[in-house]
């Protein structure tokens, strides 16, 4: 191997700088600001259907389970099963795309940035939404999992009903802000993806942290089982943790990471 190849796979194996991976988030950023409607709303679609393989392997974890104090803490395990199939699979999540999309708009401020980003924002949470609810009117109708499991996942989704309006909004930040750190550092971490979202999905889990689409498809779990009123669900549980998730994401992450960056050029190579 000669000098300059020796330099070159030395510097492809060098992990990427803030500035590196403010351009890497950037860039991926614009290209969802430019996808078409229709992608957006399928990809959001299935990623709402798909982000209910969490609750699934959560509630049958807790119906094997016994009664026990880890009980909780295995049962989490299931949680960061709907975020690998998202994630690895490329479909469009909310709260991902909350610094995906700031970072363009933080770095060249415009009215168009603006409105693609909310226009970016409406059709994936849209989407996210149906599709969480179409998955949990199939549970909750009997079409998916075996009576056991059903009511294991209504109890797990109950969990949330502890928390009041801004007790939600509250949890949701630091979810918020986690799930844009998995965004930010997947760039640099593409070989240990499905360790990096195993590893922060757990801890969002394990400490109660309420993240807007997971907690949709409880919320609309204990609606359509008559374990909650549509007002409470709108009003209580999903518009706080929508709105925590922004401030902890769209918000505090993305000044974080661009606030990196200041002084320098993030758009030079």
């Amino acid at each position: 191997m000669d000098q300059d190849d020796s330099k070159a796979e030395g510097k492809a194996q060098k992990a990427a700088d803030a500035k590196d991976l403010h351009r890497a988030v950037r860039e991926a950023g614009e290209s969802e600001l430019d996808r078409p409607a229709g992608a957006l709303f399928w990809s959001g679609l299935a990623a709402g259907i798909a982000i209910h393989s969490s609750l699934i392997a959560e509630g049958a974890l807790h119906a094997g389970l016994p009664e026990a104090p880890w009980r909780e803490l295995v049962t989490a395990l299931g949680y960061p099963v709907g975020f690998l199939v998202v994630i690895l699979g490329r479909m469009q999540l909310f709260t991902e795309s909350t610094i995906t999309a700031m970072l363009p708009l933080v770095t060249r401020p415009s009215g168009w940035a603006l409105q693609r980003t909310l226009r970016l924002w409406g059709i994936v949470l849209f989407a996210n939404l149906i599709g969480t609810a179409l998955a949990a009117a199939m549970v909750a109708g009997g079409a998916l999992g075996n009576p056991e499991i059903r009511e294991a996942m209504i109890a797990v989704s109950a969990g949330i009903l502890e928390l009041n309006g801004w007790q939600t909004f509250i949890n949701a930040i630091p979810a918020g802000f986690l799930i844009a750190v998995v965004a930010w550092i997947l760039p640099n971490g593409r070989n240990q993806a499905f360790w990096i979202i195993l590893a922060i999905t757990y801890v969002i889990a394990i400490a109660g942290f309420s993240h807007s689409i997971v907690g949709a498809d409880e919320t609309f779990l204990l609606v359509f089982t008559g374990k909650v009123t549509v007002e409470q669900a709108v009003f209580g549980l999903m518009l706080p943790a929508i709105l925590g998730n922004l401030v902890g994401g769209a918000g505090l992450f993305t000044l974080l990471a661009h606030g990196q960056v200041q002084g320098e050029t993030p758009d030079q190579p």
